[in-house]
């Protein structure tokens, strides 16, 4: 996909009618969706099904679909070693008339609930030692896949140019942002996309390669409010954290905190300011 398609509508699906396409999708899947379990996000929709299933379903406009296409959560099916929901079947279509496509896919139901109710958690979650254990390990299992797609973290495909570029425009004296490993990651790991207190990693839709420790340092990042809770993080991911590559995507994840965007109320924006100093200063040697 390139620039040049015509760019979709803005829509907040908290606000927005949907009855339409919970029916389109019941009838699809042949599932009865439970009205009173209905998450409601900005881009997304998510419910339980009366066989105790769970139906993830999102809109997405065709500017934020690339080449690989928009089937991140079926792929990730055959990832082996990770703790992630089983995918049963989907179903996608374009919204007549709109640069429009609407994805719905039939997942396993985790009986845990997420960390955090956003991505990140002002509290420490108090997670047990088995917990930490199933991140590390289906951390480093996803890494040794091999895949063709290239992750979309924020719906946008990540490259060399594209991080080179964020660093050097909130970070210029980082002068060398040179990724030296590539490794498939989920690229939007945090504390709402990972259940506890039995761990498990939902939402894969944005899956693919990605420089090593973009997963670590979002979930580091998203921490930062909870200084024992980022402590942990980085403890139990230390060997991506303390990479170069990991100490970039850090940076990276802290660009879009302490950058032009940046707001005082923000709890990650002191400590992330304090990071992201250190963190430039090690990469200068």
């Amino acid at each position: 996909m390139t620039g040049s398609l015509p760019v979709a509508a803005q829509v907040d699906l908290r606000r927005q009618p949907v009855e339409d396409v919970l029916e389109r999708v019941e009838k699809a899947l042949n599932v009865q969706l439970d009205r009173q379990s209905l998450v409601r996000k900005r881009r997304s929709l998510g419910g339980r099904t009366e066989r105790s299933t769970w139906v993830r379903i999102e809109r997405r406009g065709f500017e934020r679909i690339g080449s690989q296409g928009w089937n991140g959560t079926e792929a990730a099916a055959v990832l082996q070693g990770v703790a992630m929901p089983e995918w049963y079947q989907g179903v996608a279509w374009r919204q007549l008339g709109e640069p429009v496509m609407w994805r719905a896919d039939e997942l396993e139901l985790i009986a845990s609930p997420p960390v955090g109710k956003g991505a990140l958690v002002l509290e420490d979650p108090g997670l047990p030692d088995s917990w930490w254990e199933a991140l590390t390990s289906s951390l480093d299992a996803l890494a040794a896949q091999q895949t063709p797609r290239i992750a979309t973290p924020d719906t946008v495909t990540i490259t060399q140019e594209g991080v080179a570029q964020a660093l050097g425009e909130v970070f210029p004296s980082v002068t060398d942002a040179r990724i030296e490993r590539w490794v498939p990651a989920h690229a939007d790991l945090t504390w709402a996309n990972v259940m506890g207190p039995e761990f498990s990693i939902i939402d894969w839709e944005d899956w693919g390669m990605a420089p090593r420790g973009l997963d670590a340092a979002a979930l580091w990042g998203n921490a930062l409010a909870v200084p024992a809770l980022a402590d942990r993080v980085q403890q139990e991911l230390r060997a991506d954290l303390e990479s170069r590559d990991g100490k970039l995507m850090s940076l990276f994840f802290l660009s879009k905190i302490v950058g032009p965007h940046a707001y005082d109320e923000d709890p990650l924006l002191a400590p992330a300011r304090k990071e992201a100093e250190r963190l430039v200063a090690e990469l200068q040697f």
